[in-house]
Formats: structure tokens, sequence, C-alpha cells
């Protein structure tokens, strides 16, 4: 087994992501150190070990890597539609600190191997399920033009420690991910909390017609660890569900289980949207990794909707 025993860090992981990231790594016999600061842990509590530091000082990040084998690097802040320039940068300075301290203390520590987190974002964009190989035909939408440039230096971050070391990393560019332990403001649990609340009449952001390929957070962290494990090349792969919906079929399915099907849906196209297509190829996952998704849309939103409601009770 690629991670029994093994020691393996997880920025983030008390962090939406990294939650599910833990999970999955202890089901599958790894030793998992978490850095805890701000949050506490939400996940595996009684079989991890917790290390206190912030990860936007290098001193902290050498102490949580030391003696580790593995790392994966999903902590970062997160935005939504509508959100203001300032907190754009702030974002975009944030995660590119976190991932350069990251990424130079494992080469410090002579880390074994590394996963990092690229982005749909960072695509051009384009109207049909984006390749890898794609990234560079054309700039980010402009929704995403500072998000998205952040995720593409952080690849090339990557590429750069890895040319200069023995660390080996893999890359994932998630698609739309939502699921339990999601705290966001992203469109999904955006719409879960509201449908919970039972608003009427239900206001839906846009016309409902943008295109999605939501992925469930559990489906992404065994692709993740599965792209760790056999494609630590410094090649990006797209993890999706490699199905699209509109978000007006997300929220059907989140009336459905909610019981909040009987509210009148009001479309609000003043409000702020991002992309209207967004869709990644998933052939590369499938062939490298044999990775295909478990988790229906249906399937994922009600797991995330008894969560959000255990959360309210």
């Amino acid at each position: 087994m690629f991670y029994s025993g093994k020691k393996v860090l997880v920025a983030g992981g008390t962090g939406f992501i990294g939650s599910h990231l833990v999970e999955a790594l202890l089901s599958k016999g790894a030793l998992v150190r978490v850095p805890v600061h701000h949050r506490t842990l939400r996940a595996g509590k009684a079989d991890l070990e917790e290390v206190s530091a912030d990860l936007y000082r290098y001193d902290d990040c050498l102490k949580v890597v030391d003696g580790i084998d593995y790392i994966f690097h999903a902590a970062g802040a997160v935005g939504s539609a509508g959100v203001s320039p300032s907190a754009q940068m702030e974002l975009i300075t944030q995660n590119t600190l976190l991932a350069g301290n990251i990424l130079r203390a494992a080469w410090d520590a002579d880390t074994e191997r590394l996963l990092i987190y690229g982005s749909s974002t960072g695509y051009p964009d384009l109207s049909h399920p984006v390749r890898e190989e794609e990234m560079w035909d054309g700039s980010p939408h402009p929704a995403y033009q500072g998000y998205g440039w952040m995720r593409r230096y952080i690849e090339k971050m990557a590429e750069f420690v890895v040319s200069r070391s023995s660390l080996k990393v893999a890359i994932v560019r998630p698609t739309a991910v939502y699921g339990e332990w999601d705290d966001s403001e992203h469109v999904i649990p955006s719409l879960i909390r509201r449908a919970l609340s039972k608003e009427n009449p239900f206001l839906l952001w846009g016309d409902g017609s943008e295109v999605r390929d939501f992925l469930h957070a559990s489906d992404l962290a065994r692709g993740s660890l599965l792209l760790l494990e056999q494609h630590a090349n410094c090649d990006p792969v797209n993890i999706g569900y490699g199905t699209t919906c509109t978000v007006t079929d997300a929220l059907d399915c989140i009336l459905k289980s909610t019981g909040h099907t009987d509210c009148q849906i009001v479309c609000d196209t003043s409000r702020p949207t991002t992309i209207p297509y967004r869709a990644v190829d998933t052939s590369k996952a499938f062939r490298l990794l044999g990775f295909s998704p478990s988790i229906t849309l249906q399937e994922g939103i009600d797991r995330a909707v008894a969560y959000y409601r255990r959360a309210t009770q």
C-alpha cells in the first residue's frame, strides 16, 4: 500500500478540501499531520497529529514538514462571484505566499513528494471540455483574470522547484468542487443554505444557464491520492466529474433534497456571475489513473444537504 505507514502532511487539513483528504488518507493507513492555526480539525480527530503552525511564516512551514514523506497542499483562501477588487488581491497574495512557502520548505527538507492544486479558473474561455494542454492558448476569462493567473504561476513555481531538486510534484486542476465542510459562498453551498432556510421567492443570481462540471470533494480527494501515487511528474491533470449541468439543474437537485420544491424561483441577471461555460476534459485522468467519479450530483447534494442541516441544528 503506497500510503500505509507513510507520514503525510495535509496543509489546509482543517479546511474544506483538506478535511476530505484527511479522511481518504486515514482510510489508506497514512500517518497524517495537520497544521492548526485559526480553525479546528473537522475530520479524523482521534487519529491525527496536530501541529500548531501559521503557514504564512516560513519557519512554521519548516517545522510542519520535518520528517514528512508526502505533502498535500490544500491550504488557501477562496473567493466567489462579486468579491471586491481588494478582496481579490488579498486572495492572490495569500495563496501565492502559502504555495511558495510550502514548495520552498519541501525543497529544503528533501521531502519525497508533494501535491498542489492548480485550478480550472486558469483556462482560457473555451466552449468545450478543456484539455490540460490548452491552458496556455489564451488568457483566463476576465472574471478570473487575477485568480486564474495566480493559479498558473503556482504551477510555474512548482516546475521551477522540480527542475532544481529531487522533489516529485503532482498537479491537480480541479473543476467546481462541492460537498460537506464547505463554508464558502460558492454556488452550491450558498444555494443549499438558502433552500434550507426556505427562502421564497428564491433568488437565483444570473439566469441559471451557466454550465458547470460539479465534482464531490470525496471524489477529488480520491483522485488526488491516485495522482500523487501514480503521476507525480509535474504534469497537470484535470480531476472533474466529466459531465456538465446548468446551475438550474443543480438548484433542482438542491430543492428536491431539501423538500423546498414549491418555492418561486426568480432570476436576477443584474447580479454578478462568472464564466458562462466551464467544463474539463477528464480523459487524461481516466487514462493515467483509471479515475472516474463515483458520486452522482444528486447523491453528492443529498450528502451536503444532510451536513448543512446538521450544522444548523
